[in-house]
């Protein structure tokens, strides 16, 4: 049965990470967001990429059959100094970006300041601060154990927030609109 739109939706947000991948599952309706999960996939005990990006999109997918989410949010990579550092998390990225895409969902894309700034007002915050003020939103009280899980948690309240103003992410709402925007990226 298809949730009424303009009532109710889920939002899984993704902060992709190839040691690491934090989610969260968010339900809003109206201006109302309540936690549905949240969590982390560890993958730090495999050695081989293609092995961390396999668990990425499995886990994605995976994540998409059991929530049903009518959009997925991920946390676009930030430029930093290391390059190859820079290219895996974006090969995480855009698998998780895929597995999501292969189900139809639409999906958007922030940055790490954008959603900082969403949750807690400063684009600086850190990721104590970001989970705190997740808590309160949220009205939760236990403390993952892993601050990747309420990275997720926040993309996914960032996503919410970010409804009416689609200035800073990108949506698309599968493959042939991902496609479509990106010509000059396709070879």
């Amino acid at each position: 049965m298809q949730r009424e739109k303009a009532k109710e939706r889920i939002i899984l947000g993704i902060d992709p990470g190839t040691a690491i991948l934090g989610y969260g599952v968010i339900k809003q309706t109206g201006q109302q967001l309540t936690l549905v999960s949240l969590g982390v996939v560890k993958m730090g005990h495999l050695e081989d990429h293609a092995l961390k990006l396999q668990r990425i999109f499995k886990k994605t997918s995976a994540l998409v059959e059991e929530y049903k989410p009518d959009y997925v949010a991920l946390e676009s990579p930030f430029y930093g100094k290391n390059i190859q550092v820079m290219l895996k998390l974006g090969r995480a990225q855009g698998v998780a970006m895929a597995a999501a895409l292969n189900y139809d969902i639409p999906i958007a894309e922030y940055s790490p300041r954008r959603i900082k700034q969403s949750v807690t007002g400063n684009g600086n915050a850190s990721k104590e601060q970001v989970a705190a003020m997740l808590k309160t939103i949220l009205k939760f009280n236990e403390t993952p154990e892993f601050l990747d899980a309420t990275d997720g948690l926040a993309v996914a309240v960032c996503h919410a927030f970010q409804q009416n103003n689609a200035v800073e992410s990108k949506g698309y709402s599968g493959w042939a609109a991902f496609v479509k925007e990106n010509q000059k990226r396709i070879r």
